[in-house]
């Protein structure tokens, strides 16, 4: 009678009716759905990642771009994907948190599974080169004297540029009038063919236009000068504290299984130490700020306390 189970087992394996072992991860091609258009921060570091990782994992990578609704639309596709360990999505900060306090989502923080943080980008304010505001002050006189008249890209409302202009407002007392864009790659092409006068970018975004003086940067959003254009002055210097950045890192759909996402981050920890990746970083203006699993959870855990709280304070689409 001992052996019954043995020879069950056997006769089951020989018919097909006992699942073969799981195949190790990965054993298909990943995907990394990016929530902005092509060109972008966003989708610069995804393309750059999933080329690390395709000789790694021994796998494609197909990066698919789903802009909209200041990544709303991107983030939603990712919550929807199988939790698989096949799809994973690049989130960014502060929009993660801020799209659902300010409205009603098609996705909640928690329909995502961080895996970790892999760039902290700057923001800035940028114009034209040839543009007749040559410096903040500048900025600010236009602003004052022709109050709601400036236009201010951003990527939307409840963006790191959005925010910094709400701040620049509040701190400057003046009154700009936000434009929001798809994604950062129309908003370059207005600012480049004069349709608007001022953009809020990362300098990751504005790095090609930087380059070739088709931009001028009035500041950087930040506490420091970031090293990779030491040249440009803080906002802070200048008398007004006004800190943003996006930060952006993958998540993937809630269930994911943990071995995957402990992989995933590890592997993403590992192209930040790399010197060929970091070389790659450089010159894409991607300044790299890795966030392992746990450190990446507690920071947007952060951030929804600190908007959320903002917005029951002073909601800012008002």
């Amino acid at each position: 009678m001992r052996r019954v189970p043995a020879l069950l087992l056997a006769l089951g394996l020989c018919l097909g009716l006992v699942p073969a072992a799981r195949a190790e991860w990965p054993s298909r091609p990943l995907t990394i759905i990016v929530p902005f258009g092509p060109g972008g921060g966003g989708d610069v570091a995804a393309r750059s990642i999933g080329r690390w990782l395709e000789p790694r994992l021994g796998q494609p990578v197909v990066v698919v771009n789903r802009p909209g609704a200041g990544g709303e639309i991107g983030f939603a596709a990712t919550r929807r994907a199988a939790p698989d360990g096949y799809t994973f999505g690049i989130v960014t900060l502060p929009n993660l948190v801020t799209i659902p306090i300010e409205r009603r989502a098609q996705y909640a923080v928690e329909d995502l599974d961080p895996v970790a943080n892999l760039v902290d980008d700057v923001g800035g304010i940028f114009v034209r080169a040839d543009s007749r505001i040559r410096s903040l002050q500048d900025l600010l006189r236009e602003a004052r004297g022709n109050p709601g008249g400036v236009g201010f890209g951003t990527t939307g409302v409840g963006s790191y540029a959005h925010f910094g202009m709400l701040a620049l407002e509040r701190l400057a007392g003046v009154t700009l009038t936000p434009v929001a864009y798809g994604g950062t790659a129309a908003m370059r092409g207005a600012l480049v063919q004069g349709e608007l006068l001022v953009a809020g970018l990362s300098m990751t975004d504005a790095a090609p236009e930087l380059q070739s003086g088709l931009f001028r940067s009035l500041g950087q959003m930040a506490a420091e000068r970031w090293p990779g254009r030491p040249e440009i002055p803080t906002l802070r210097e200048q008398g007004y504290d006004i800190r943003h950045s996006a930060m952006r890192g993958l998540a993937a759909p809630a269930g994911t299984p943990t071995g995957v996402i402990r992989q995933m981050s590890e592997l993403l920890g590992e192209a930040s130490r790399d010197p060929a990746y970091r070389r790659l970083a450089e010159t894409q203006a991607l300044p790299l700020r890795f966030r392992d699993t746990k450190a990446f959870a507690a920071e947007i855990a952060r951030q929804q306390a600190q908007y959320g709280q903002l917005w029951r304070e002073q909601p800012w689409r008002d």
